[in-house]
């Protein structure tokens, strides 16, 4: 894997994306309308009405992808350069499932504020900004700072995306075990930008904050501990339970987004009647899924891996979210969009499955239920069923700056767009 990964990024062009014009660029006067002395007119036209931009240039359609290279991916601190290769990748996700251009970024800034700084002086480019790799707790600062000053949707991947696809998840887990949320004792392994993300977004779907226990590298989050930062503070328990093993017990959801092998056979045990895990950590989950099911037949399960059913895996989200989101000019990503985004998935999934989806995996048929609770992301459905159900949340929070075109139209604009 490691000589094919390094041939393919090399082969010539270098990396993953490249910009290609837009526009004929076929003769002279081609090219004096592409840039001197016609491109003055769409200038001139732009500082007399600045939304005009969103006309005659990319902008409504161009994500600036940054990082400043603190937690890329399971890699931990190698620095922005180093990160530019996920950066590429993320933007050909964009390009290939939702039709968005991408530039992508990355600052040499671990500085929030200068972070901060450098991103939002970028704003006049971009028509959204997903932030990536940033590591926890400076990723939830720099995020809220940025959303507070800027007016196009600044989303942080690692956190929110997760969390979109984990609640999609839980939604059609309950659906299978009749598990009311008001009454599950939800388990959360790793308190980073996504274990966070997670606490705060399943309770917008009915589960209890104080049925919500977190653990870090140091044990459960308690009433105890006076090592937490202020965004950890917020989720202390008054609780005898000290390690991962003692909070597993009775426990209905386990949420792993740590490191491999944190969950053992007896802890699986040791958990609710028909529980549901989802061990994210990649590339090896916090238990292997065959070990987890052999111990307990009557375990709903999901990884962060393709190769295991339910992968929870943040394509299903993020191209969609911006895809809605730049449609209808929103200002920001809100918590409507979010679970709007999560709803439409975990719908999509208990819908009949066409076979050009099983062709795409092999042949393999998909029917909902405990081995198919979240869309594959070769589904081409997401587009036209996350998408319009994002912009519908933004016109109706109040977000939206642009006109939502009604469902009908909106699927015949994208379907033209994937077109092209």
């Amino acid at each position: 894997m490691r000589e094919k990964s390094l041939e393919y990024h090399s082969l010539h062009p270098k990396g993953k994306i490249q910009v290609v014009p837009t526009k004929p660029t076929r003769d002279s006067f081609d090219l004096s309308l592409a840039y001197s002395p016609g491109v003055a007119y769409p200038c001139l036209e732009i500082k007399e009405n600045p939304d005009l931009v969103y006309e005659y240039t990319n902008k409504g359609n161009l994500v600036g992808i940054i990082t400043n290279g603190t937690a890329i991916l399971g890699l931990g601190d190698i620095g922005p350069a180093a990160g530019k290769p996920v950066m590429e990748g993320k933007a050909v996700l964009f390009k290939k499932f939702a039709g968005i251009d991408v530039f992508d970024i990355e600052v040499d800034a671990k500085d929030p504020d200068d972070f901060i700084k450098a991103v939002k002086m970028l704003e006049p480019t971009f028509g959204g900004i997903n932030l990536e790799d940033i590591k926890a707790p400076e990723s939830f600062y720099i995020e809220e700072e940025l959303i507070k000053s800027m007016n196009i949707p600044v989303f942080h991947d690692d956190q929110h995306g997760t969390a979109i696809i984990t609640v999609a998840g839980l939604l059609n887990a309950f659906e299978i075990n009749k598990k009311r949320p008001s009454d599950v004792k939800m388990v959360v392994c790793g308190a980073g930008a996504a274990g966070i993300a997670i606490a705060e977004l399943v309770q917008h779907i009915g589960i209890r904050k104080e049925h919500i226990f977190l653990v870090d590298t140091k044990g459960v989050i308690h009433t105890e501990r006076t090592d937490l930062n202020s965004t950890k503070q917020k989720y202390v328990q008054k609780t005898n339970a000290r390690t991962l093993a003692d909070v597993m017990q009775d426990a209905d959801i386990f949420v792993g987004v740590s490191v491999a092998d944190m969950v053992t056979e007896d802890m699986v045990k040791s958990m609710a009647p028909n529980p549901v895990i989802f061990a994210l950590a990649n590339p090896d989950p916090e238990i292997p899924y065959a070990v987890a099911k052999k111990v307990r037949p009557d375990i709903i399960m999901g990884t962060g891996r393709s190769d295991m059913p339910n992968q929870v895996n943040n394509v299903l989200g993020f191209p969609f979210i911006f895809r809605g989101a730049l449609d209808v000019r929103a200002k920001h990503i809100t918590l409507e969009m979010k679970l709007a985004a999560a709803r439409s998935l975990a719908e999509l999934a208990r819908m009949d499955v066409p076979d050009a989806v099983s062709l795409a995996y092999g042949g393999e048929k998909f029917t909902f239920g405990p081995d198919y609770l979240i869309p594959k992301p070769f589904d081409q459905r997401v587009l036209y069923h996350v998408a319009p159900a994002v912009a519908e949340a933004a016109v109706q929070s109040g977000t939206a700056r642009r006109p939502y075109p009604g469902r009908e139209n909106y699927i015949s604009f994208l379907e033209g767009l994937m077109r092209s």
